[in-house]
Formats: C-alpha cells, structure tokens, sequence
C-alpha cells in the first residue's frame, strides 16, 4: 500500500464533494478493490470516509471535518513533495500550484524547513544534457486527446524506417529511458501499439471522441525477456572508454589485462542495436569472442569502410 497514493486520495476527497471508486480506480491506475483498501485505510487513520452506494453514489469526507496537521508524519508528506517536485513541466497542469500550496499546508511550521531540505535532496530532470528535439508540442497534443478522448493522426516511421499514416485513440504518456512514448489503440493495426514520440510526424487532433476500451497497462519491465536474449561476449577495452561501458558492467566484472586494457564479458543481444553500441566503442574496443559475433562485426566494419572509400 503505497503512503503517497494515500495521502492523494485524501486531498481528492478533500477537494471533491463525492467520487466514486471507479473514478478513483481510473485515477491512480489500480483496480477498484485496491481503493476499497485504501479507503478502510484512511478511515481507520481516523479520517471519516463516508460512502454511499447505487447511481450517484461514491466516497465523501464527511462534513465539517478538518484534517489536523499531525495527521500526516514528515516522513509522508516529503515522500509526496519528492514525487510531484519532479513531475515533468509539461504533465503539470493549472492546478498544480493550488495542490502543492495545499500539501505544503500540511507540513507544521517548525518542521518546513526541514521537509524542503529532504525534498531537494533528490531532483529529477528529464532534460537532456545536449541538441535533443522538443517534444513539447506533441506532449500537448496528446495529453489533451487522452484527458478528452479525441482521435488523434500522424505520419510514423517504425524501426525499419518505413512510413505509415496512423489514427490512434490514446492512453497513457510513458516516459521510459530517456525518451516519450504513448500507448493506444491504432486503427490500423487493430490492437494496442506503443508508440516513440521523436518518429511522430505530422500529428494533428481529430476533434470526433472516442467511446475508451477496456485499458490494460503496457508490460514496461522487460527485465525477464531482457535477460533470456542477452549472452555475454567478451570485450578487450582500453581505459579511456571504461566509463562507458559502466553504463552496462558492474566495476567488478572488469579484469586488468596489460598496461590499460581490461577484459569485461559484456551482456549482448545480437540485433543492429547492439552491434551500433559495440562499433560505437570505435578503436578502443575489441570483441574477442564469441567468433560468429567477431566475424559479423569485423563485416559490419568492412561494408563501413567500403562506403567510405575514395
């Protein structure tokens, strides 16, 4: 049971006059018995939750009930201003300086300064170091299609580099490895896809709304498929591009081998991916086996060469 999500509901239903679980369930992406848990939750902290079933019906505080300060430990609410201090510029909406205003008015004076020292003791930032496009605009696009159910077309190029004109009703924005996608319903492909925001050209808003699906998340932890392709090949590095190969080794798995080179089985997936990441080591980097993995990259390095060449 997750304190954040909580201490959220709490402010939803401090805000609203009455929601249902449905609403609720939708909101926090849980099923709808996870909110019953939640709600016996609250109300067993000692915030009255009153509810009320059939058409119309839902969960309300009860009237005239204020929520004391002391509700809520340090621990709690610089968890919550941790999360919502590092929500993304472009996923904030109108209203968030009110909901931050209010959960800061939780936090009693005497504690306020140190709740803002633990919170700015993370920051996340989603920007890139350097000549990255913005996707701002197409954020937009989409967030609005999403919170309106709108349509929404564009012009896509899949990994092969082929074009394809999309209609999509979407879901859900996604922000996984240093890149945006969203996830929807394409009309052309008839089933859920997930699509990267940089190969999105063209995307306008279709203003005909669309009645939702029933919505099932995207599987986002690969790590058990990851793992079953990945074998391990083995690299002679030289020193100076050690830091980069941390990104995929752990410090230990490096062995000295003379007078700054070092051998580290590295975790391959044998797709052209994988391959731009080993030749992108250029001369500081030798595969030394396996020998089908070798041989494909010393063609790779030949076709190369041969494009090259005066």
């Amino acid at each position: 049971m997750k304190v954040s999500r909580l201490v959220s509901i709490i402010m939803v239903l401090i805000d609203k006059k009455k929601i249902s679980a449905k609403e609720l369930s939708d909101m926090f992406e849980v099923s709808t018995r996870t909110i019953y848990r939640d709600i016996e939750a609250i109300s067993m902290s000692g915030i009255p939750v009153h509810s009320t079933s059939g058409i119309g019906g839902g969960f309300q505080i009860m009237d005239n009930f204020k929520i004391d300060k002391n509700t809520f430990s340090e621990s709690d609410i610089t968890t919550i201003l941790i999360g919502i201090s590092n929500i993304p510029n472009i996923m904030k909406n109108k209203e968030f300086p009110s909901t931050l205003a209010k959960i800061n008015n939780f936090i009693p004076k005497d504690k306020i300064e140190s709740a803002q020292i633990k919170t700015d003791q993370m920051h996340v930032d989603f920007d890139h170091w350097m000549g990255v496009r913005n996707l701002d605009h197409q954020l937009n696009i989409i967030k609005y299609a999403i919170q309106n159910n709108n349509v929404i077309s564009f012009e896509y190029i899949n990994h092969k580099g082929e074009k394809t004109k999309r209609q999509v009703e979407p879901y859900q924005i996604i922000f996984k490895s240093s890149q945006w996608y969203f996830h929807g319903y394409c009309y052309e492909r008839s089933d859920f896809r997930l699509f990267k925001l940089t190969r999105l050209s063209n995307l306008k808003l279709i203003e005909t709304a669309f009645i939702p699906k029933d919505y099932k998340k995207i599987l986002l932890d690969t790590t058990n498929i990851v793992t079953k392709l990945q074998v391990d090949i083995k690299l002679r590095i030289h020193v100076s591009i050690m830091e980069r190969l941390l990104d995929y080794c752990e410090p230990a798995s490096f062995i000295p081998d003379s007078n700054d080179y070092y051998i580290v089985n590295f975790p391959f997936i044998e797709n052209d991916y994988y391959y731009g990441i080993i030749l992108s080591f250029g001369g500081q980097c030798e595969c030394l086996e396996p020998l089908h993995i070798r041989s494909e990259l010393k063609r790779k390095i030949e076709s190369l060469s041969q494009m090259y060449k005066v």
